[in-house]
């Protein structure tokens, strides 16, 4: 009765083009319905109480294990997503439930240390077809969640989760996620990683306002909320203007976000000081994935692995272990296992 109640407000108010949680393609494993939510609520929640997901407080968005209180973290980042996104889907009327859903998962896969422990497990792995995080994000929802049972997630959420990153590339590319949902959240990363990071740059003086080029300030606007609704307002209007066809920003915007992003990258990301921090966290990483190759036997779940008999080689039990952690714990697994401990005299 309830949940009939939320899919026929999506069939009778929502876009034509939005996806409707009753016309899902399903899950890998079919369950009941449930009695109050449809399919996205229940991915939703499913995410949001996910361990996952908590840990993502303590992993890095660019300033590496910061001091300060205001600085964004992967959770901080995935809510500014998640609101994002949400704003363009309400405007657009999309599904908000799947839009959330898809948001609060995209980054759930994600390494510590930002995307410098991304980069450097790519490395370690390129051998085994590298490391990218919406990947993982799909293998924690999967396999790792639960205990190895992992999340049962629609297919929707699931192709809105492993589509989400474009990297450095081009923005809006040919790879982007079937539903309008999905294209949603993946520009609505961008919007908000762009907006935050330059926040957070300026919090760390990295850089200053005068900094940043006059073009770029006259343009998307001086503070972080006008630059928000800037880029916000150009996507819902030209996917209005699109007819739906895609969800987008017009060629003047994707023009200049790229030219943003080009600025942080030279400025921010590749930053001096935030490099010196990054050699640092790249040893950290590089020194756990040596040792626990050869020390299997101490990753905590290796046991349940054997027990469940599964068929995960090597690289993969460590390639789970080492991008699951957050900054603190890989900086305390790292201290515990290669600082030496001041002995105790009696």
């Amino acid at each position: 009765m309830f949940r009939e109640k939320f899919e026929e407000f999506e069939e009778r108010f929502l876009h034509p083009k939005a996806q409707k949680s009753i016309k899902t393609r399903g899950r890998k494993k079919k369950e009941k319905p449930c009695r109050f939510r449809t399919e996205y609520q229940r991915d939703r929640d499913r995410i949001l109480h996910s361990k996952a997901f908590r840990r993502l407080k303590h992993k890095t968005q660019v300033f590496l294990s910061p001091v300060g209180d205001h600085y964004r973290t992967r959770l901080t980042h995935t809510l500014e997503v998640a609101q994002i996104a949400r704003t363009i889907g309400r405007a657009l009327n999309l599904n908000e439930d799947l839009i959330e859903a898809i948001a609060l998962g995209h980054d759930l896969g994600h390494t510590p240390f930002g995307h410098t422990g991304e980069a450097v497990l790519n490395e370690l792995l390129k051998d085994h077809g590298g490391f990218r995080h919406p990947y993982q994000s799909l293998r924690v929802v999967d396999y790792i969640e639960k205990d190895g049972k992992g999340l049962n997630l629609t297919w929707e959420v699931r192709e809105g989760i492993v589509k989400h990153s474009k990297g450095f590339g081009e923005i809006l590319n040919a790879d982007v996620p079937v539903t309008l949902e999905g294209q949603v959240v993946r520009i609505s990363d961008i919007v908000a990683y762009l907006n935050h990071d330059l926040d957070d740059a300026l919090r760390a003086k990295v850089l200053k306002i005068e900094d940043v080029p006059s073009e770029l300030l006259d343009y998307f606007g001086r503070t972080h909320a006008h630059r928000i609704t800037t880029i916000v307002s150009n996507i819902i209007e030209t996917t209005l203007k699109l007819d739906y066809e895609k969800v987008a920003f017009d060629d003047e915007m994707d023009a200049m976000i790229k030219k943003m992003r080009d600025f942080l990258k030279d400025r921010v990301y590749l930053n001096r000081y935030v490099k010196s921090e990054s050699d640092k966290a790249k040893n950290i990483i590089e020194f756990l994935y040596t040792y626990f190759m050869e020390h299997l036997d101490q990753i905590p779940f290796y046991g349940k692995i054997k027990e469940a008999k599964k068929d995960y080689k090597p690289w993969q039990v460590v390639r789970d272990y080492i991008s699951g952690m957050t900054d603190r714990y890989a900086i305390e697994i790292f201290r515990e296992l290669f600082i030496p401990k001041p002995w105790a005299t009696f």
